[in-house]
């Protein structure tokens, strides 16, 4: 069975969607199961750790980097996360043209709140890079169409690895005396967690808990304007930071929850909102990236990011109309069992191995 070499940036514990697909990939890989299951597209995956100060790394960092990808063995295939790719000098990506497959969840350029230099520089570094790869693996079908159109990709170049989802037994159970309002994200500009708390603060009159789930260290800025929004709403009693939580501690708070809501700005796929829809739970999100290909309208109510008011109203509908909440969560529910399971995903990028390297 060929063997290529996973490089990912930093503590692969990290509880981001990206470094849970990370984690899913390695695992599956791993088991007989599992690679049965890929047929012609079974790849053994070995994890390499790279700094973790990708995507800004210093020059110690980048030669680090270099020195980590020597060592490998020369007839060796690499497949590179997005984080560390996106930065890499225009040397080490020449070094390893034709023996080097790109992941990418969505690209860095697109991150919300990025000053426009900086956006602007990613935005060529990535092209750049994505020109020396031998393939293209995305996480979704918009961030496939995003690169063919805004990084000169070809569709042909590109495979689309969507990321699996356990199913849950049974649909969520909240609390109808205080429905229970789950937000699961990193706090960060793009995912809009400011606007939910200004949403929030417009429904003091309705019965109802939020928490906010996801890291608080990824962007200090954005974490800190949520706090001060909620104490500046007099929310702190009602609004919850729970911070990143394990794998069956969220999952219990999927399963006790009445509704979710992400306003994001942006999603390359948005694996929370897959998660969502396998405990059946009724969504308020913003229909930007991938998210309108992973959640159905049936199962949903849509917003424009950044608009707290309306925000607001889709929130105050689903709390207050109980027949649509439920219409709403058993789409959901249904729309569930049609996801992709991780199986699928590394069978997937199996394929793409395999093609990358002309087996």
């Amino acid at each position: 069975m060929p063997k290529a070499c996973f490089a990912v940036p930093g503590d692969l514990q990290i509880r981001t969607g990206g470094y849970a697909y990370a984690r899913a990939l390695l695992a599956g890989s791993a088991q007989e199961s599992v690679r049965e299951s890929a047929q012609g597209g079974a790849w053994r995956l070995e994890h390499l750790a790279l700094p973790a100060a990708f995507p800004a790394p210093s020059p110690e960092d980048i030669a680090a980097t270099e020195a980590a990808f020597a060592a490998r063995p020369a007839d060796e295939l690499l497949l590179v996360d997005g984080l560390a790719f996106a930065v890499f000098p225009r040397t080490l990506l020449q070094a390893f043209a034709g023996r080097w497959v790109a992941l990418v969840h969505h690209p860095l350029a697109l991150e919300t709140g990025l000053p426009a230099g900086r956006a602007a520089q990613l935005r060529e570094s990535e092209t750049r890079a994505l020109a020396l790869a031998a393939a293209v693996v995305v996480t979704s079908r918009e961030t496939a169409h995003e690169l063919v159109r805004g990084y000169a990709v070809p569709r042909e170049a590109i495979a689309v690895a969507e990321p699996g989802t356990a199913l849950p037994d049974r649909p969520a159970v909240g609390d109808t005396a205080t429905p229970t309002l789950l937000c699961v994200a990193t706090l960060s500009a793009r995912k809009g967690q400011d606007s939910l708390v200004e949403a929030l603060a417009s429904l003091k009159d309705l019965t109802w808990r939020c928490r906010l789930v996801g890291s608080t260290d990824r962007d200090d800025a954005a974490a800190a304007r949520v706090r001060s929004l909620i104490a500046a709403q007099g929310l702190e009693a009602r609004v919850e930071i729970a911070g990143a939580l394990p794998p069956e501690t969220l999952a219990a708070a999927y399963r006790t929850a009445d509704l979710f809501v992400l306003p994001s700005h942006y999603e390359g796929y948005g694996m929370a909102f897959a998660e969502a829809m396998s405990h059946g739970l009724p969504i308020v999100a913003c229909p930007r990236g991938a998210v309108p290909g992973t959640v159905p309208e049936a199962a949903a109510l849509f917003v424009e990011p950044g608009d707290p008011a309306a925000l607001s109203m889709a929130l105050r509908r689903l709390l207050q109309d109980g027949a649509l909440r439920r219409r709403k969560a058993a789409a959901a529910w249904q729309a569930g069992r049609r996801l992709p399971q991780w199986p699928d995903t590394v069978a997937r990028v199996g394929e793409a191995l395999t093609r990358a390297a002309g087996r």
